[in-house]
């Protein structure tokens, strides 16, 4: 699910928020997982918080009414 933001500003607030939801769980799954010793691919933990990072800032841009 590698999202940029342009494909990101077309979405509703609503499908973001679920997005958004939905990445938190898997980045906290990875997190036991590495914590366990079971992550075989450690890269996919960048790859959930750049993509959160991605969302919150166009949730945030959407908040304030600004979607350049």
């Amino acid at each position: 699910m590698n999202n940029n933001a342009n494909e990101l500003r077309k979405q509703s607030e609503d499908a973001l928020k679920k997005e958004l939801n939905s990445l938190l769980r898997e980045g906290f799954n990875l997190r036991m997982q590495k914590a366990t010793g079971q992550l075989s691919h450690s890269h996919k933990i960048g790859e959930v918080k750049r993509n959160i990072a991605r969302i919150k800032t166009v949730l945030n841009e959407k908040a304030k009414g600004g979607a350049q």
